[in-house]
């Protein structure tokens, strides 16, 4: 159901949208998954945050040499449920590069939050990879391993170093359905590079594609990233898929939560030059080349980097307090977020808290610096623009969109 700008009919709205997120909740609950991870929210509450509270990335001190002046990073994250899409997709069509962008997806989703904190070189990782011998062979095997390399070498053509430290490959047939796909990142870096949010009343928001072809990927991306694919799977594609791949999924969920949609894997998409599979499976984009050169030009300007995962647009709420982040001038929707809104008819509100719409980086910083930094995301190939404002107010953020206004927080 399409939001509504104006005032009239919003009341109508906003009750279908409540009774509609009850129902959402009820089947995130019934897929075993959870849309804002409240229990793992619950479960870290009161835990030490570091040296840097408000960093994107938990901050350590230099355990590794003892250097006061410099800081410790380490994040671990998979794929998530994006394998179960791959498998799928693997099967249907035999295309192996599927699990090349599941490596990235899962790089990414480390490297670019320790870059949202300000670590953008030297990073060092470790693979673990988990897998049931029966269904995944040593041909993907060698896919995920070699794309490992592959991944860091086209890094290093940009300045960026990734030093692969070997990692745990592991056939657990018994706890994992197909595959599970994961990296631990360490980074070790100077104290004062650290970017401490600081967002501030008068601040904007600069808003980096997700979607299209950046100069240093070699096609075309949809935008999804690795968020909501729980979701987006089982809602979009055909039940046929359930019956023919009984592996992809849990056996003890409801028979009415599985594959309820109305689209084969290679089905094309008006608008994307992309198939529906190819849409869901598009490699998360990293952002390190972008974030590593806007560093090295304006890090003392910058007062927030967000990396929109989870939590989609609203993320930034976890970063401020007595500030209201106006989203009135978002980029435009891509295709694979209208065709998952359009064959799931879900509330334009939660796709806006649930993915990222197409603009998965944002940069806060003074006005007087927005050229810069749209003109850097250029450099790059990636649309960017001015997509909002900080005030002084209620935590809150209110995105003004072309589906409607919602307000989040507060």
């Amino acid at each position: 159901m399409v939001g509504i700008r104006g005032r009239k009919g919003r009341g109508t709205e906003a009750k279908f949208d409540k009774k509609y997120a009850r129902m959402s909740e009820s089947k995130y609950a019934q897929r075993g998954v959870s849309a804002g991870k409240e229990e793992v929210h619950l479960a870290i509450r009161g835990l030490d945050k570091g040296l840097f509270p408000n960093a994107f990335c938990k901050i350590l001190p230099d355990f590794a040499a003892g250097d006061p002046g410099f800081v410790n990073l380490m994040h671990a994250d998979t794929a998530g449920t994006k394998t179960a899409l791959a498998y799928l997709y693997w099967k249907e069509t035999g295309d192996l590069s599927v699990w090349e962008g599941i490596v990235q997806d899962s790089l990414v989703m480390n490297l670019d939050d320790m870059a949202a904190a300000g670590m953008c070189n030297d990073f060092v990782v470790s693979s673990t990879i988990g897998r049931n011998k029966q269904l995944i062979d040593g041909q993907v095997l060698t896919a995920l391993i070699q794309a490992q390399q592959s991944f860091a070498e086209r890094m290093e053509a940009l300045g960026i170093r990734i030093h692969l430290a070997g990692g745990e490959t592991a056939d657990v047939g018994d706890i994992v359905r197909t595959v599970d796909v994961g990296f631990t990142a360490f980074g070790r870096m100077p104290r004062h590079n650290v970017v401490d949010m600081r967002i501030q009343d008068g601040d904007v928001v600069i808003g980096l594609s997700s979607s299209g072809q950046a100069s240093y990927e070699d096609r075309h991306n949809s935008g999804i990233g690795c968020n909501g694919l729980t979701f987006a799977r089982h809602e979009t594609l055909l039940k046929a898929y359930a019956d023919k791949y009984p592996e992809t999924y849990d056996p003890s969920l409801p028979e009415g939560v599985v594959y309820t949609g109305g689209l084969f894997l290679t089905d094309p998409w008006e608008g994307s030059p992309l198939n529906v599979g190819q849409m869901l499976l598009s490699p998360t984009r990293t952002y390190l080349p972008f974030i590593k050169t806007l560093l090295e030009s304006l890090r003392p300007q910058i007062h927030g980097i967000v990396h929109c995962t989870g939590g989609g647009l609203t993320k930034v709420l976890h970063f401020i307090d007595d500030l209201t982040v106006y989203k009135g001038n978002p980029l435009p929707v891509p295709p694979v977020f209208q065709m998952i809104q359009q064959q799931t008819n879900t509330p334009w509100r939660e796709m806006y808290q649930v993915f990222n719409m197409g603009q998965r980086l944002e940069v806060y910083l003074p006005k007087e610096y927005a050229h810069e930094v749209i003109a850097m995301g250029k450099s790059f190939s990636i649309d960017s623009q001015l997509i909002g404002v900080c005030k002084k107010g209620k935590k809150q953020v209110v995105i003004d969109s072309p589906q409607g206004e919602f307000v989040f927080g507060g």
